[in-house]
C-alpha cells in the first residue's frame, strides 16, 4: 500500500509526514554513521548528539527554565502513576487529586498504595462530560502536591485554564495533548506525558520535574524507581528507548519548523472548530463532552443508536477514514486529531458525515 488514509487512533497516534519519509529514508544507516538507528549504540556519540539535541529543542519549544531536568523514560504514564507519588508523596502525607476520566481514576489507585490521597474534585457522576471549574476544587493548602490530566483522551475533554494551587505543587499528566500548544513550564513542579501522541511513537515516556522535588525521593525505593538515578545519568542508567528518541528528534524539528508552539495551536484549533462545528450543525450528531470542556485533541461524539455508530465506523474504515470507534467507556465515535493529523483529514471526516447523515438521518 502506497496511499496513508486518515489515521485517527487515539495512540499509538499518526506521525508528520516528513518525520516517517526522513526516518525511512536513513533508517538502513544514518547519515555519516554507517549503521541503522536500530543498531546504534546509545553510548555513542551520534546518539548523545541526538539526545542532547532532542533536550534542547523541547527547552526551546516549550521555554523549560533553568532549575528543571528533562528526563526521557520508559513504562509510558502508567509507571509515572506510581513513580510520581513513590518519589514525591511521602507515606505520612497526602496529596490531592482532580479526577476527569479513566486515566485519572487510575493514577488515584497508583497513589493510594503509597500514602493518603484526597480527591479534590470528580466530575465522574456526570459522566465525565466536562472539568472542573476552578471554584469547584477543594484543596488542602498541606498537600505533598495536586495532581491533574490536561487532557482526557476517552471522554474528549480537556482543561482550558491551569488550576491554581498556591504554594502546593502542581504536577500534570499532559500525555494527549503535550505540545500541541503553549505551555507555561515555570508554574508545574512535575509534568509527565506518554510520547505517542504529539511526541514519538510507543515506548518514550517524557519528564520534566522541578530540581527541588528531587529532594523528596525516598534512598529505599528501586534503583529504577528514582527520579535522581535517572538525572544523575542522563536518563541512560539502563538502555533508553534509542529509536523513540530519535523520532522525537525529529517531531521536534518538524514543530520548529511549523512555527513552534503558539503556531501549532493555532492550527490544532482551526481543525477541531471545522468538527465540532458539523457536530453542532445538527442533531443529528451529539457532542459528548461540554462545550466548554471541549478537547482539541479527541473529539467525541454520538449518533441516534449503538447500531449506526457501528455503520458508521465500518463505512469510514471502508472510506479511508481509520480509527473512529470510541472507546468502551463512552462509545459512540471519537476522532483524535493530534498535531501531526492533517486538516484535509479533518475536511474529509467532515464530508464524510454529511453524506451519512443525508443516507441515515
Amino acid at each position: 500500500m502506497t496511499n496513508r488514509i486518515f489515521n485517527f487512533s487515539a495512540g499509538p497516534a499518526v506521525l508528520p509526514g516528513d518525520v516517517l519519509r526522513e526516518a525511512q529514508q536513513n533508517l538502513l544507516a544514518l547519515p555519516g554513521v554507517g549503521m541503522s538507528i536500530l543498531e546504534i549504540s546509545h553510548r555513542s556519540k551520534p546518539f548523545e548528539d541526538i539526545l542532547a539535541g532532542c533536550e534542547a529543542d523541547l527547552r526551546a519549544l516549550a521555554g523549560i527554565p533553568d532549575g528543571y531536568k528533562v528526563l526521557f523514560l520508559q513504562g509510558g504514564a502508567s509507571l509515572q502513576f506510581s513513580m510520581v507519588p513513590m518519589n514525591i508523596l511521602t507515606s505520612a502525607g497526602s496529596a490531592d487529586y482532580v479526577v476527569t476520566g479513566a486515566w485519572s481514576q487510575k493514577a488515584v489507585k497508583e497513589a493510594k498504595r503509597v500514602g493518603g490521597v484526597k480527591i479534590a474534585a470528580s466530575t465522574e457522576a456526570e459522566n465525565f462530560t466536562r472539568v472542573p471549574r476552578q471554584d469547584e476544587l477543594t484543596l488542602d493548602p498541606g498537600a505533598a502536591y495536586v495532581h491533574y490530566t490536561t487532557n482526557n483522551t476517552i471522554f474528549g475533554t480537556e482543561f482550558h485554564y491551569r488550576p491554581e494551587t498556591g504554594s502546593v505543587p502542581l504536577v500534570a499528566d499532559t500525555s494527549s495533548d503535550m505540545f500541541s500548544g503553549p505551555i507555561d513550564v515555570s508554574k508545574y513542579a512535575l509534568i509527565y506525558a506518554g510520547a505517542q501522541k504529539n511526541l514519538a511513537p510507543a515506548g518514550l515516556t517524557l519528564v520534566i520535574i522541578r530540581e527541588d522535588m528531587l529532594a523528596r525521593t525516598p534512598k529505599s525505593l528501586p534503583t529504577m524507581l528514582q527520579y535522581p538515578v535517572h538525572v544523575e545519568n542522563g536518563s541512560m542508567y539502563n538502555t533508553p528507548p534509542v529509536f523513540a528518541i530519535y523520532v522525537m528528534r525529529l517531531v521536534l524539528a518538524w514543530l520548529l519548523r511549523q512555527g513552534g508552539l503558539a503556531a501549532i495551536e493555532k492550527v490544532n484549533q482551526r481543525k477541531a472548530d471545522t468538527l465540532y462545528a458539523e457536530i453542532d450543525r445538527t442533531e443529528f450528531y451529539k457532542g459528548h463532552a461540554a462545550a466548554d470542556s471541549r478537547s482539541r485533541m479527541n473529539v467525541t461524539f454520538r449518533l441516534p443508536s449503538e447500531e449506526l455508530e457501528k455503520k458508521f465506523a465500518k463505512e469510514a474504515t471502508a472510506a479511508g477514514l481509520d480509527g473512529l470507534k470510541g472507546h468502551r467507556s463512552v462509545g459512540g465515535i471519537r476522532a483524535s486529531i493530534y498535531n501531526a493529523f492533517p486538516a484535509e483529514g479533518v475536511d474529509a471526516l467532515v464530508q464524510f458525515m454529511r453524506e451519512f447523515e443525508k443516507k441515515n438521518g
